[in-house]
């Protein structure tokens, strides 16, 4: 019998200050990196919304690490829970007196920055454009209706009246699977906070997910705008919840703060 290969693995609850709240997230460091075919099997052996795999770059690197993503099913091109909980494992396990650390991923170098109690993660803004509502969508999504509808980079996002509205919706995941998105958000005005959300993302391997950074990204110039103010607090409403308090200086970049705590540390064994 091969001797497998020891790695370690943490999971962290990010964009919550609570155990068993926010997003779970899997962070796997290693040397060097593994076969796709394995990281991916490890993702989905985990089965969480998505397991982030971290190598170290040499000193001169324009980044720290460079970091992929995988949900259970798909390598995905941005994750803000990941990141998160990334930030958290180097802060706290690797380099407690560091005050930053730099990504290099799909998409671009990502910052993550200690900000008193919270982590800071400056993220590239998402365009947001009009898409001409689609009544199976309306259906699929489970919403009795919405006011507006867009593209936003590669999911689709839905405006509806009132955070009650995003709370009331019921998905047919099979159906929402079927669109050309990787997700789809919900969202409207807060009754406590700026905003609120709700995330599906059925087409990625996961129905509805608790935290979605990566589609604050879009939320944020969107209700920014809406809003007139480039700080907000948005609530993502799912089953676990999780809050993210967001900044947008009016250019291609967000900054996107939260709370993480570390739930599991151990080793896992491939091979």
């Amino acid at each position: 019998m091969t001797t497998p290969t020891t790695l370690p693995l943490y999971q962290m609850d990010a964009f919550s200050d609570q155990r068993f709240r926010g997003n779970p997230a899997a962070v796997c460091p290693l040397e060097s990196w593994l076969e796709d075919a394995l990281m991916q099997q490890i993702a989905a052996e985990n089965n969480l919304a998505e397991t982030a795999f971290l190598v170290p770059q040499p000193e001169d690197a324009a980044s720290d690490f460079q970091l992929r993503w995988f949900t259970p099913t798909v390598e995905v091109n941005l994750c803000g829970h990941a990141t998160l909980a990334s930030a958290f494992w180097y802060f706290t396990h690797a380099n407690p007196d560091a005050r930053q650390v730099r990504f290099s991923t799909r998409s671009g170098i990502l910052t993550a920055t200690r900000q008193g109690e919270r982590i800071a993660l400056t993220m590239p803004a998402t365009e947001v454009t009009e898409y001409p509502t689609a009544d199976d969508l309306v259906k699929a999504v489970g919403a009795d209706k919405v006011s507006a509808s867009y593209h936003a980079g590669e999911d689709l996002m839905l405006v509806l009246d009132s955070e009650a509205d995003v709370l009331a919706c019921q998905p047919d995941f099979n159906a929402l699977a079927e669109f050309p998105a990787r997700g789809i958000i919900v969202t409207a005005r807060g009754d406590d906070t700026d905003f609120v959300c709700r995330f599906f993302a059925p087409a990625s391997g996961i129905n509805e997910d608790p935290v979605t950074g990566s589609a604050f990204c879009a939320l944020m110039p969107y209700w920014s705008q809406q809003l007139q103010s480039p700080v907000l607090h948005g609530r993502q409403v799912s089953k676990r919840g999780g809050d993210v308090y967001c900044f947008w200086p009016g250019d291609n970049r967000v900054v996107l703060s939260g709370h993480c705590v570390e739930y599991l540390s151990g080793t896992i064994q491939v091979g």
